[in-house]
């Protein structure tokens, strides 16, 4: 869901462990209540906003496989 509730431009950034080259990537971006997603190949179509908590277990999730 993109939102037009954030005041200021966003600052998204790539995952340290992308590649120089690209890919397959996806870009985030802190929010004052979570955390914006997007798709690194398509920044013009906007973000998915995931709250705190959700996103919180998203990464527990993924660092315990």
């Amino acid at each position: 869901m993109t939102s037009s509730s954030v005041p200021t431009p966003l600052r998204f950034r790539k995952s340290s462990y992308s590649q120089p080259s690209g890919g397959n990537c996806v870009e985030v971006a802190d929010l004052p209540t979570g955390t914006a997603v997007r798709d690194s190949q398509n920044p013009m179509a906007g973000h998915l906003e995931v709250p705190g908590p959700e996103w919180s277990a998203l990464l527990a999730s993924v660092r315990t496989k």
